[in-house]
Order: structure tokens, then sequence, then C-alpha cells
């Protein structure tokens, strides 16, 4: 999602008061996990919650994972800045829910057991497609997490007045041990908890913010439009028209349309969004998570809208633009301006929240993967004797992962995040959406289609984004005062994901084997869930 990068420099923000806050509901989410605890004895309980959330449940926890805080503070930012161009993000992250919807949750429920590699593997060869599977979710969890985490010691940093470069690694580092506690001790039952209570609070923090919003300007949403067209000043028009952003050139018209294929096609890849299908007991239970999903993220995009334009209106782009953190100092400049301290404490605590949630669910995401698929289905064969050694295994997977993205998180804390975001979107659209519909879907698909898949589709994609100007040759690139960039777009996904589509159909039609029998079975199960997991009995 978008770059969460500087705060802000947020005058009158009280430490005290934020850090409260934030300590406040660090307590109570691991007083919830210790209990969520109890209960997680076997793997089905550690990977999938014993499947025992329902729809509803689910569906919060869901929107818990995917509205990220660089999602709010970045969204709400561009809306400031940009209006109608800034609102496009809201679309694509939306409009990708109805693609999970349609074709994948409750499939993937019916086929799968705990990680997009059991749905790969299961009318293909099993050892190369879940190592190829483990390869491309552990890319797109560190590249997530590498981003959450540097986001999390530059915003968490700024709040409590924390400028030295030990400090902000010590803040990074506290980030990455209370995230692993989480993973550790609770699993995917005491991840699922915290994803739902901060959804809570960041979906009530959002409607506070713009019912109040609204009531400034008596609750007439073109009044506030006019607000914010006058405090923009001469230009204030163009927050109402399309081209702000992406309409000063041909290339920039393709790089949204790349963005937005990236961003509508990459959700239903998202390993850590994929592996929450599996905590329900049903195939219609996944259906209803992904609906209420819709409902509450459909919700909060359309609070964005008015925390946007709010924050264009009381606080001014011209402000928003020279403020340390650019656009992603919009939400909490606005909330400064409507609660002082307090508000501003309320909602900075929340969005840092955001981010150990994420980054716990992308952390057992990785670990699971790797547990489930390299260790117990590639290194021991499946042949797994102890079924707590595959957890124990998840549970060292999980330090080892939260150790590097410490370390990652430390080393990238002040560079440009927003490559890495881009890049586990576009690794998500372009490695694992291509393959899971092919295997869903098409007869013929077989082990060497999804290889050149995965592989391809992850190749291309890093590739392409190394050479692009997210990295090098540009004023936002990650590396300044180099220029290596030759291929034009900041997002791959327009090359990419055909690419990783096309590579799928050459492999199965150059190597020509498949199972027809395996595909047929696959695809009863998929749509009936004969056989499918259930949950467990406590």
């Amino acid at each position: 999602m978008t770059q969460l990068a500087q705060s802000s420099g947020l005058q009158g923000s009280n430490p005290v008061i934020n850090i409260s806050i934030f300590v406040a509901f660090v307590v109570v989410t691991l007083v919830v996990v210790l209990r969520a605890s109890r209960t997680t004895k076997t793997a089905s309980d550690y990977y999938a919650a014993g499947r025992a959330f329902s729809g509803p449940q689910n569906g919060i926890a869901i929107s818990g994972d995917y509205l990220s805080a660089a999602s709010f503070l970045g969204i709400v930012g561009a809306i400031a800045l940009y209006g109608y161009d800034g609102f496009l993000y809201s679309i694509g992250f939306l409009v990708a829910w109805l693609v999970a919807l349609l074709l994948v949750a409750e499939l993937l429920r019916n086929t799968g057991k705990f990680t997009m590699g059991d749905v790969l593997a299961f009318r293909m060869r099993q050892r190369p497609v879940r190592a190829a599977a483990a390869t491309s979710t552990l890319a797109v969890s560190f590249f997530y997490l590498l981003a959450q985490m540097a986001g999390a010691g530059v915003l968490v940093s700024l709040l409590l007045g924390i400028s030295n470069p030990v400090g902000v690694s010590l803040v990074i580092a506290v980030v990455g041990v209370i995230m692993i506690i989480y993973v550790l001790v609770g699993g995917m039952k005491g991840t699922t908890w915290v994803q739902i209570i901060k959804a809570g609070l960041l979906i009530t923090g959002a409607a506070a913010m713009t019912l109040w919003v609204l009531a400034k300007y008596g609750f007439d949403f073109s009044a506030l439009l006019q607000g914010a067209v006058d405090k923009a000043g001469a230009d204030g028009q163009r927050l109402l028209e399309p081209g702000a952003k992406y309409g000063t050139s041909e290339i920039s018209k393709l790089d949204f349309l790349s963005l937005g294929l990236a961003l509508v096609l990459g959700t239903a890849g998202l390993p850590h969004v994929l592996m929450r299908f599996y905590t329900v007991p049903t195939s219609r239970e996944a259906r209803r998570s992904v609906v209420w999903a819709i409902f509450l993220i459909g919700l909060f995009y359309l609070f964005s809208l008015v925390l946007g334009y709010g924050a264009a209106a009381m606080v001014g782009p011209e402000t928003i633009s020279q403020a340390p953190g650019a656009s992603n100092s919009a939400a909490p400049l606005l909330a400064q301006a409507l609660g002082g301290s307090v508000l501003l404490g309320f909602i900075s605590a929340v969005a840092f929240a955001t981010i150990l949630a994420v980054v716990a669910g992308l952390t057992i995401t990785a670990s699971a993967s790797f547990a489930h698929d390299i260790y117990a289905n590639v290194i021991k064969k499946g042949e797994v004797s102890d079924k707590q050694a595959e957890v124990r295994v998840a549970r060292i997977t999980a330090v080892v992962i939260g150790a590097v993205a410490i370390v990652g998180g430390i080393l990238a804390r002040n560079q440009n995040v927003a490559f890495l975001v881009a890049l586990a979107f576009a690794v998500a659209a372009s490695a694992n959406l291509p393959t899971i519909l092919y295997s869903l879907f098409w007869k013929r698909f077989n082990t060497t289609g999804a290889l050149c898949s995965i592989y391809g589709g992850l190749g291309i994609a890093i590739l392409l984004i190394v050479f692009s100007p997210a990295v090098s040759g540009s004023e936002t690139a990650m590396l300044s005062g180099v220029d290596f960039q030759w291929f034009p777009l900041e997002n791959p996904g327009l090359v990419s994901i055909p690419a990783s589509f096309f590579l799928g159909w050459l492999g199965t039609v150059l190597s020509g084997e498949h199972d027809e029998a395996k595909y047929a079975e696959m695809e009863v199960r998929s749509l009936t869930g004969a056989g499918a997991e259930k949950a467990s009995s406590h």
C-alpha cells in the first residue's frame, strides 16, 4: 500500500498521552493473546485458530489485516493533496475484494488446509510446488514486513520526540519483540483477536473524526468540498477534477494503470489475506467473512474521503505538503486541528497499533508457510511423526523472521519504503494469483506451468522494480545520487502480471503433463467442500 513515511512535525503533540494510549493497547491485547494461548495446542489451532471464528469475526479481522496504517495515513494524505486522483487508491483497494470474493475465498477454503502451497500441491508434484509457493510467500511477507517496520520506527520516533538513530532503532526493536510475542504465544487465534480489536479502534476513530469534520460544515459535504477548494487557493478546483496526480503525461497515466492492476489483482494473492480464509469452519463462512470485510473496508474508505477533504479544508494542502512527512502527515494534523493533543494521541496510537497487528499477521503467515510447506512437506516429505514438531519449527521461524525484520527495519529506517510495498503487491499479483487461478480453473495446468508462473512472475517483478524510478533516478527514489533505471514505470504490474500468466500457459503447453482425475477431484472439492478441513472440537 502507500508509503508510511514520516508522520509530521506535530507541534503540540504530547508524548506522554501518545505512549500511554499505546501501552494500554499493548497490555489489553497481550492479555487477550495469553487467554487465546490456552486453547492453542495443535497445528490447526496455531495456523488456523482451530477454524473456530465466525464469518463476521473473520471479516473484521481481515479488514484489520488490510487496513494498515500505511493505507490509512497515505490515502487520507493523497486525497488531501490530489483530491479525485487520491481517492482512486481507495477504489483500487476496494474493488480488489470482488476478485477475492468471486474467484478465490470459497474455493481456497475448500481446497487448502493451512497455506497457499496446499492448494497448488493438491494436483501437482508436492515438493517443487510447495518450495516455490513458500518462496513467493516469504518474498511478499518480507518486503511488506520491512516497509511496516521501517514505517513504525519513523512514526513512533516522531510522535515520541525521538530523533537520534539509536533511539529509532530501539523503537523498531521494541515493535519487533512485541510482535514476536503475539505470534509465539497466541498463534493465529491470538493474532486474529488483536486484528479484531485494532480494526474496531481504527474504524471507530475514523468514524468519530468523520462526524466531527462533517459537523464543522453542517453535515453538508458540498460545503466541505468548497472549503477544501477555497483553502487550496488559486488552483483549488483541481482537487475536484481528475488529473491532479496522474494526468500530466502518458507515462504517469500508464503508471497509474499499472498500479491499479497490481492493487486490484494483488489483494487476492496476498498470503496473509489468503491464510485468513482457513480460520473459518465452512466455505459459507469464508464467503460471509469477505462480504463483511468488503462492507467494513468500503465504509472506512468513505470515511477517508471525508477525512482527506477535511484535512485539505481545515489544514490546507500547502501546510500538509510542507510538513516533514508531506502527505502522510494529513491525518495526524487533522486530528490535532479537531481535538488537540488528546485526539492526536489516540489516532497516532491507533495508527501504530495498526502496524503492530499487520506485522503479527505477516509473521505468522511467513512462519506457517516455511514450517508447513518447507519443513513438513519438502524436508520431511510429509512424514512428520511428532505433530508438535511442525508448530515448534513455525515458532522458531517466527523468531528468525522477526529478528530479520527488526534488522531490516533498522537499516531501512531512513529510506523510501514505498517501493517495498509496491513490490509486495506486484509479487502477489504476478506470482501468486495467476498460479492460484490456473490451479483452480484450468484442467491442463501442471507443475511446470506453476513453477514458470511463480518464479517467472517473482523474478520479473523484482527485476523491473530494481531498475525502476522507485529505486533510482528520481526525486523520491530509495537510492539518491545514483541513476541506473531503464524501466519507466514505478510499478511493474502492467508488464509482470501478463508475463506471469503467459509463462504459466507456456510452461504447461510445453511440458504436456497433467492429471485430469486429480483436477476433477479438486473441482468437486473446491465447489462442494467435500473432504475439506473441518473445525476442531474445542
